[in-house]
């Protein structure tokens, strides 16, 4: 589509932005608490509230206040809270067993969530990295990560937190073929409606070092996620990774990070429309709340426009830390 105007003076943009009224009527995009899920670390304990020093205002929470958190986010109007574990290192091995523990903290917490607030949509990771004592998403043998051997632990980890109760599942492994396996074995199990968003274009990025710290997976990683993880600088291989997963039954795709990769998404969404979603990761997280802090920018306007450009750029929904935050400054904007 070619868009016309007329020739100044005829054609003067500037008339449409002359009050709020008008600007209103004209914009093309909106942001709503609908658009937003909301990323949450799980930790062992009781009335436990530990924070992360890299992600201000993020914090570390035990079961009974992930439940507290549901609630809250259920009472803002966010559709969706994704569960991320930090593990117990003694419950770390090389063989990753805790992953598919019906018992271990993902699977408390989602049927402590489900229990206590049904209407919410539980999200959950699909990765071995929260478990390995390497620090690696897949199992690794000699230094190397092993794609087909992986396959077989996540879905198994995945099978228990269907069974748990999770609505969404989001292998952010990057193995190949973990979609067409983990599909395979929800039918089979009968977890027919169980959601698979698929990390299909996820980024060997410099962004998720608050996240690793977070999850207690910075120390234990050892070598790089590089031979697993996308290269920044491809942009046609996303596209074929995130056919193939669409291929293979992903219901969802999504792009990570999310800022530095706005073309991506662009991409993804002309190309395919399916429903596609980014992650604003740690690290961009961490950004803006830090200049914030620092008085260096408004901390609300520049959360609400980053948010607004994944919209703009084609997302139909974020995965972020700003999600409650975010959730009320909208609705504060709005009444």
């Amino acid at each position: 589509m070619c868009p016309i105007s007329a020739p100044f003076p005829a054609a003067r943009f500037r008339r449409l932005r002359q009050t709020p009224a008008l600007r209103a009527l004209a914009q093309e995009n909106t942001l709503s608490v609908g658009d937003l899920i909301w990323p949450v670390f799980v930790r062992d304990g009781m009335g436990m509230r530990e924070p992360v020093a890299s992600m201000p205002g993020v914090a570390r929470l035990s079961v009974d206040l992930v439940v507290e958190a549901a609630e809250e986010a259920a009472d803002l109007g966010i559709p969706a809270i994704c569960l991320f574990p930090y593990t117990d290192p003694t419950l770390k091995t090389e063989g990753c067993e805790e992953a598919w523990n019906p018992d271990n903290l993902t699977n408390r917490a989602i049927r402590a969530i489900k229990a206590a607030v049904p209407q919410i949509a539980v999200m959950t990771d699909v990765a071995l990295d929260p478990y390995n004592s390497l620090g690696h998403d897949g199992l690794v043998r000699d230094g190397v990560v092993l794609n087909d051997e992986t396959l077989e632990a996540l879905v198994r980890q995945a099978l228990v937190q269907a069974e748990a109760g999770a609505d969404i599942i989001g292998p952010s492994d990057m193995m190949d073929g973990r979609i067409g396996a983990l599909r395979q074995a929800l039918e089979m199990a009968g977890h027919k409606g169980v959601v698979l968003m698929s990390y299909a274009a996820k980024y060997a990025s410099a962004f998720y070092g608050p996240f690793r710290d977070a999850v207690g997976a910075s120390g234990a990683l050892k070598g790089d996620k590089k031979t697993y993880q996308m290269n920044p600088a491809n942009s046609d291989e996303a596209m074929r990774l995130i056919e193939r997963d669409l291929r293979e039954g992903a219901d969802m795709v999504m792009v990570k990070p999310g800022m530095p990769y706005l073309d991506i998404i662009r991409r993804a969404k002309d190309t395919f429309g399916a429903p596609t979603y980014a992650y604003q990761v740690s690290g961009e997280y961490a950004m803006i709340k830090g200049a914030a802090e620092r008085g260096w920018i408004d901390g609300e306007r520049a959360m609400l426009e980053s948010l607004m450009a994944f919209r703009r750029a084609g997302c139909d929904g974020v995965l972020t830390n700003f999600a409650p935050e975010a959730a009320r400054a909208i609705r504060a904007r709005r009444a």
